[in-house]
């Protein structure tokens, strides 16, 4: 059996966005962590459980290597009713910031949660 280029390409190319796919529900478990304990620590509620992916791109780490930078957003409440947004920011698989707004109501940047 010869596989011709073209049938070694589409194999190539199934691999690749199967990978992608996987790593990408993965940093995003790793978001969704990051929002809970954040949330936990502020004694706020996250709302319905989930972040989802506003912005995507590629950025450099500090050695240079590239990775897939990503912006997640989630909601929380803190007397139940009322939603606030708060950001997850992701290059690769590591955390690079979380923001939620202050309880005086001025966006700050939250310390990131990095212990287990």
């Amino acid at each position: 059996m010869t596989l011709t280029l073209g049938e070694v390409l589409a194999i190539f190319a199934l691999v690749a966005f199967g990978l992608h796919a996987f790593s990408a529900v993965r940093v995003r478990e790793l978001a969704l962590a990051a929002a809970r304990k954040a949330c936990r620590k502020a004694e706020v509620q996250l709302l319905d459980q989930t972040v989802s992916v506003k912005r995507m791109s590629l950025s450099k780490d500090v050695r240079g290597r590239w990775h897939i930078w990503r912006q997640y957003q989630f909601e929380y409440s803190v007397q139940g009713y009322e939603r606030e947004r708060g950001h997850v920011i992701m290059l690769g698989n590591r955390l690079q910031a979380l923001v939620m707004a202050e309880p005086a109501g001025s966006a700050g940047p939250v310390d990131p949660p990095l212990d287990g």
